[in-house]
């Protein structure tokens, strides 16, 4: 679990906002001895003392108490992602678009070229999966039925749905889709 440093995020806020220790502490009626060791860590704040610190910063008291994340691991970059390609021209391929598979939803790009399609057999697993045509058009091969999408189009399918998806049309298919849980 992560620990939340209240004192980095003061000390933060409070320079972000061109205030020295000794303006905060006239907004806030705490001595500026007593700021110095609540943002160093070495004092633990009443939650009056918080509350006065917030409202002089003019942010919300939970602010303060928030996990932050790291953008750089919430941002994939399109030159970045980790890429699957299937068949030896590169005909059919999946890129993760979510950063990692640690969440409880992945995210999908999958391209397939003309003539390509994701397997030979109809495939099935454990996830419930949202797709949504990016661009062309591609058939899904469901159990016995065969469904056409277009840009635009979208479709649910199900846990252990046998499916394949084929591209027998005349431009690349790029399909998004979300599944979940993550079986990339």
């Amino acid at each position: 679990m992560n620990d939340i440093d209240v004192g980095k995020k003061i000390s933060e806020f409070r320079k972000s906002k061109d205030l020295s220790m000794k303006q905060l502490s006239g907004l806030t009626n705490v001595t500026p001895s007593m700021l110095s060791q609540i943002e160093r860590g070495l004092a633990n704040p009443s939650l009056n003392t918080l509350k006065s610190i917030a409202k002089a910063l003019d942010i919300p008291l939970f602010t303060l108490f928030t996990i932050d994340a790291n953008t750089d691991d919430l941002v994939v970059r399109s030159n970045r992602r980790k890429k699957i390609t299937f068949a030896e021209n590169n005909d059919f391929s999946y890129e993760l678009l979510s950063p990692d598979l640690s969440g409880a939803i992945e995210f999908v790009l999958m391209k397939l070229t003309p003539g390509s399609q994701s397997s030979d057999e109809l495939m099935s697993h454990d996830g419930e999966e949202v797709a949504y045509v990016l661009s062309g058009t591609v058939d899904i091969h469901i159990e016995n039925s065969v469904i056409t999408l277009e840009k635009g189009d979208s479709i649910k399918l199900v846990p252990h749905m046998k499916h394949r998806w084929k591209n027998d049309y005349g431009e690349e298919t790029q399909v998004v889709f979300a599944i979940t849980p993550p079986s990339f």
